[in-house]
């Protein structure tokens, strides 16, 4: 099996990541993701050859937070550390980029992963805008 490689936005299509999404989200809908990625500091995406098994996108406020949103790893290359690796290229890109605070919103069972990650708990506040979808 060739190594896994890591690319920092490189070109993506609808396609490839709707691809992806579909491997590891339940519920996955086709969606357009170029409006999101034009408005991202950087994306990290994780490589086994040609097909993309990963990728962590970094939101920012224009300033100095990010926002680590979408950790997705193809369900056939779970577990191997590729999730990890992606949240790790992400956070030094960021800083490369000079972004000073990193943020990550998870559901309660991701909470270890994202701890060995480095990230820490903090107090945050979260309101629902559209009150007529399921939480």
């Amino acid at each position: 099996m060739p190594e896994i490689v890591f690319r920092i936005s490189p070109a993506l299509s609808n396609e490839q990541l709707n691809a992806l999404f579909i491997t590891a989200w339940e519920d996955h809908q086709a969606r357009d993701f170029q409006p999101v990625l034009r408005h991202s500091l950087l994306y990290v995406c994780a490589y086994d050859g040609e097909q993309m098994v990963g990728f962590v996108n970094v939101a920012w406020d224009g300033g100095i937070h990010g926002f680590l949103l979408d950790t997705t790893v193809h369900a056939d290359f779970q577990h191997r550390g590729i999730g990890a690796k992606l949240v790790q290229k992400a956070i030094e890109a960021a800083r490369e980029r000079g972004l000073e605070w990193l943020h990550v919103d998870f559901e309660p069972h991701l909470s270890e992963f994202y701890r060995r990650c480095g990230f820490r708990a903090t107090d945050a506040g979260l309101i629902k805008l559209i009150a007529d979808q399921p939480e």
